[in-house]
């Protein structure tokens, strides 16, 4: 058997409740759990009632805004804890830049949240890699957090390889001045500074498996965002796939593409280093896919929940990046095999 696996469960386009119908139906077909996300409380209770059947129950990914040192905020994730318990699997919380100066207040924290989640069922918070800290920092903030059984780290791939791709790149070319962020495909400097900008992002991959290593001799529960990015793309440089190539507008090494942070071949890495080094009964992973691509016509069963709309564009932009989710689904499962 193989760590549970989820999926992003959201309205990716505008229109009503029959676009998260269609979303329970492709989760269903290929049993995908959901990592769903929560503006409020009450926002959280009206999508889980979509919650794909014969599933594992749902994570949770909490407004980015929490900050679990804060009063009010901690006092906010234990109410949800205590009104949602028994219907998810976790919770999911971004760290903040200042928690590695402040372990002692994050252990407190900590502390409060896990009463609540033992006092409530088996959920676990997760603590995801999203503010830049050091590998060296985010392992620190794993220690911190020992105590709570059901408290534990999120590693999200994508935060981690754009982070350690930039702070590579700018050791390979102190004198460019640029971060490698500031950079895009058809910037007229990228000639130049492709192979420097290809072996940074290569850093991606390692960073990750290294950060994994570090995290799974630690006893804590591990949840893993999986996509793929490229520092070079404006705007939001991850959550993609893992199944393309960044274009760039001239040749390099005989292709006009560039290999992106993990592709199949990483992805498996990933997947591999996670099972050796964290016990099954410890980890879980969500495919945190955002971008979609196009339009995907619906099939018979599909566009019967849709009878009410005269335009399909949504029905069929959302289906096509449920269609990534769930061919995404399908290749870690295969590589799964591969690599266990």
């Amino acid at each position: 058997m193989s760590a549970p696996l989820h999926g992003l469960f959201d309205k990716r386009v505008r229109g009503d409740d029959v676009l998260l119908a269609l979303s329970q139906s492709r989760f269903e077909q290929v049993g995908l759990a959901a990592e769903m996300f929560a503006g409020s409380p009450d926002g959280l209770a009206h999508v889980l009632r979509f919650t794909p059947a014969a599933s594992r129950a749902p994570m949770v990914h909490l407004s980015r805004d929490l900050d679990l040192l804060r009063e009010r905020d901690r006092a906010a994730i234990v109410e949800m804890v205590r009104r949602f318990a028994g219907q998810l699997s976790g919770f999911v919380l971004h760290d903040r830049h200042d928690m590695p100066r402040r372990l002692d207040e994050v252990a407190r924290a900590a502390a409060q949240v896990s009463a609540a989640l033992v006092a409530h069922g088996t959920s676990c918070l997760f603590v995801e890699y999203a503010a830049g800290s050091t590998l060296e920092e985010f392992v620190a903030l794993g220690e911190c957090l020992a105590p709570f059984e059901q408290v534990g780290l999120c590693i999200d791939i994508g935060h981690v390889g754009v982070r350690a791709a930039r702070r590579r790149f700018a050791e390979l070319v102190p004198s460019a001045q640029v971060d490698l962020a500031a950079l895009h495909a058809d910037d007229p400097r990228m000639p130049e500074l492709v192979d420097a900008v290809v072996a940074a992002v290569a850093v991606g991959r390692s960073s990750v498996t290294t950060l994994t290593r570090a995290v799974g001799s630690q006893t804590n529960p591990v949840h893993f965002h999986l996509h793929d990015g490229h520092p070079l793309v404006p705007g939001l440089s991850d959550h993609f796939a893992f199944q393309w190539s960044l274009p760039i507008p001239f040749l390099w090494r005989g292709r006009r593409s560039l290999p992106t942070l993990y592709g199949v071949e990483g992805l498996a890495d990933v997947l591999r280093t996670a099972r050796e080094c964290i016990p099954q009964e410890r980890l879980s992973m969500t495919l945190e896919i955002h971008q979609g691509y196009g339009q995907l016509a619906l099939d018979a069963d599909a566009a019967a929940l849709f009878r009410h709309w005269t335009d399909l564009t949504n029905a069929e932009r959302q289906n096509a990046w449920l269609a990534l989710v769930t061919q995404s689904a399908a290749l870690v499962r295969g590589l799964s095999h591969v690599v266990s």
